[in-house]
């Protein structure tokens, strides 16, 4: 299902296509799933983009919900800030 969503983090409109799960400008998440797509997480609390990791030629991002703690990675999409995303690599080294 396609979502649309406002980020509760930078406030960009964010234009969903299905696997939309975060946001393309500053990368936060928001604590919505239990199980990818479900949206049966309770908590609803914001998910801070962590840590970038590369796996077999792509970026994969850890989330960590900044109300309880869950974390969850998730592949970066096309349309992500590359400069985000190297600034966050970049507060790991």
């Amino acid at each position: 299902m396609k979502e649309d969503f406002i980020c509760g983090t930078c406030g960009f409109s964010v234009r969903g296509n299905g696997y939309t799960n975060h946001c393309p400008q500053c990368l936060w998440s928001k604590h919505v799933d239990v199980n990818p797509g479900d949206r049966e997480a309770t908590c609803q609390g914001l998910m801070e983009p962590i840590r970038i990791e590369s796996k077999n030629g792509s970026f994969v991002i850890l989330h960590r919900c900044v109300v309880c703690g869950f974390e969850r990675r998730n592949k970066a999409a096309d349309g992500d800030s590359f400069d985000v995303i190297e600034e966050t690599i970049a507060k790991r080294l």
